[in-house]
């Protein structure tokens, strides 16, 4: 999920989230290389099985494959099929909350939508 999560996500579906915006945004092209397990811990000081944990829900999912003694790669059509998958999640579970909250807020329309 790259939408809004609560502070009691774990760790490794928050960079699962991560991961699948930055290949939307097009940071991890389609048929492109993701860093290493090890090279993405690093750099982000997060324990290496974590990253392998977030990793594995994204081939679970389609969304990268393996490509053994080279890496983890960006599957094709990964980008069109993350960005309906997640279109829908915001659409069916973070939407309806996020409405009501607005709406509990007495936050107008107006007030969202930037006017220029």
């Amino acid at each position: 999920m790259t939408v809004v999560e609560n502070d009691d996500t774990p760790i490794y579906i928050k960079l699962r989230g991560y991961l699948a915006a930055m290949i939307i945004e097009g940071r991890y092209a389609e048929c492109g290389q993701l860093p290493s397990v090890r090279a993405f811990a690093a750099k982000h000081d997060v324990n290496p099985l974590t990253i392998a944990k977030a990793y594995q829900c994204l081939q679970d999912e389609g969304y990268v494959v393996v490509k053994r003694g080279i890496g983890m790669f960006v599957a094709e059509g990964a980008t069109e099929r993350l960005r309906i998958n997640e279109r829908r999640i915001f659409l069916e579970h973070v939407w309806p909350r996020m409405s009501k909250h607005i709406e509990r807020l007495g936050i107008s329309l107006d007030e969202l939508i930037p006017h220029e």
